[in-house]
């Protein structure tokens, strides 16, 4: 597929998960394994409506939801989601039409990645995918009080590439991104009918 940026923009904004990597997948299998552990389960419809939140909200919702109170911590689904990702983490493809965008406007344009992941995780998918040659700026949920659809984390990025929001574009998979980057002023394109996904 063909697309290029609005006209105008100064500077570029990605998410990360499901945006610029193709890791739902293999988020969500992380979630689904570590639910079953603790004799839960979730659909594919839970995580998606979650997209872009921190793993520890996700976490909460998610013992909320099937009822864990008093049988499981946050951290203890956290952890065995993370481990079980990690396990996996290497597989990890860049979403090409998404990563071609970075790759034609770095050096031209400033560029960051705007993420509910958690910095850690986040480095690491950068890292495998080949993309974090890409980005000097980073910003995960280990950097911001509120998140998604709060639009700290976009401002944040606009922030630091020194570019205003009016002329941010921000690349989204999540409606709690899109909702995000609409709150913050900036033009926001969603790249789910960009590629297929397979979760």
């Amino acid at each position: 597929m063909r697309y290029d940026i609005h006209p105008g923009v100064k500077g570029l904004i990605f998410d990360l998960d499901g945006t610029l990597a193709d890791t739902m997948p293999f988020h969500f299998d992380g979630w689904k394994k570590a639910c079953k552990k603790y004799g839960a389960e979730i659909e594919p419809d839970f995580l998606r409506k979650h997209t872009g939140s921190p793993g520890w909200i996700i976490a909460s919702k998610i013992i909320k939801s099937c009822r864990l109170e008093g049988k499981v911590t946050i951290d203890q689904i956290m952890e065995e989601k993370m481990e079980q990702f990690y396990n996996v983490q290497h597989m990890v493809k860049p979403i090409e039409p998404v990563a071609d965008i970075a790759k034609k406007y770095f050096g031209k344009l400033p560029m960051s990645v705007g993420t509910g992941g958690h910095r850690e995780a986040v480095l690491r998918t950068l890292e495998i995918t080949g993309l974090r040659r890409y980005f000097d700026i980073i910003v995960t949920a280990n950097d911001v009080d509120n998140f998604k659809p709060h639009p700290e984390t976009f401002l944040k990025c606009a922030e630091l590439m020194n570019v205003d929001p009016q002329y941010c574009e921000v690349f989204e998979d999540g409606d709690l991104g899109i909702e995000a980057g609409r709150l913050g002023g900036m033009i926001v394109t969603d790249v789910r009918s960009w590629y297929d996904s397979n979760w």
